[in-house]
């Protein structure tokens, strides 16, 4: 826990809270006022036990339950950024996601440029693996040049995916993606495209099955895979993957791609900074 930190945050944010707007009236009486809800009126607008809140801000209040911590990010109206930085202040480390559902659905639009930058294929997709911003590489992968509207989607149910783009789908891609899958659901239970594509995945006499066996979560930064590109042909793609800070659950993905049979980056050493 990081006291002085948390403290900071919370104050700050509210402070910056009218509490006529939740209702209530701003504080009376002698003495200075601080600005914003006083903290009192935070344990009543979260139903909370007097003095939960001043437990809280004070740093007297070890690893406090997440659900918590959630009402009062809301509340604050904290960014996911602050999200992050609350759960940290306060001991718990990572959240357990997002601060609301509509999180990672939306990323600032100057991604659109920086994949136009890059020289292999780059999108954006939101955490429903809806694609936000790709580049014309990423494109010129698929039959006809036009990119799907959705990457999971597409890898798991398109014809030309499963029969020509992604070399050794049943044995190589599918048994894969599908804990990507899972994950994602894990995260975010609520969200309605994820969902559906699970029911589809349930329905799929091949993909079905799998989904009943389970599967460890593999993420794919650093994969190596076949893949066949709708211009240059066979070969393989390693999958580079980060995520924008603004979006949890968003993804770039960076695909290396090279022609022939030989794996690329298999052998390729880590990354580390020489002492």
């Amino acid at each position: 826990m990081n006291k002085t930190a948390l403290r900071a945050l919370l104050k700050e944010r509210r402070e910056l809270i009218d509490p006529e707007a939740h209702g209530l009236s701003r504080p009376t009486g002698r003495g200075r006022r601080a600005r914003g809800l006083a903290q009192q009126q935070v344990d009543e607008l979260t139903c909370r036990a007097v003095d939960t809140y001043n437990r809280l801000e004070t740093g007297r209040y070890p690893n406090p339950p997440a659900d918590y911590l959630r009402q009062i990010g809301r509340l604050f109206g904290l960014n996911e950024r602050e999200w992050v930085m609350l759960c940290r202040y306060a001991g718990i480390g990572d959240p357990p996601g997002p601060l609301t559902p509509s999180s990672g659905l939306e990323v600032p639009g100057a991604w659109q440029e920086a994949v136009d930058g890059i020289g292999h294929m780059a999108y954006v997709s939101d955490a429903s693996w809806n694609v936000l911003a790709h580049n014309r590489h990423f494109a010129e992968m698929y039959p006809g040049g036009r990119a799907p509207a959705n990457t999971m989607r597409w890898m798991l149910f398109d014809e030309s995916a499963r029969e020509q783009n992604l070399i050794d789908w049943h044995t190589l891609w599918a048994p894969p993606v599908l804990p990507q899958l899972r994950a994602a659901l894990a995260a975010r239970p609520e969200d309605v495209t994820l969902r559906q594509i699970e029911r589809e995945v349930r329905a799929d006499t091949f993909l079905g099955p799998l989904w009943e066996a389970g599967g460890a979560h593999l993420h794919p930064d650093g994969v190596e895979r076949p893949l066949r590109h709708a211009l240059l042909g066979p070969g393989h793609v390693t999958i580079c993957a980060a995520q924008p800070l603004t979006a949890p659950g968003s993804r770039l993905i960076i695909m290396l791609f090279r022609s022939g049979p030989e794996k690329s980056h298999a052998r390729a050493p880590m990354l580390r900074a020489t002492p």
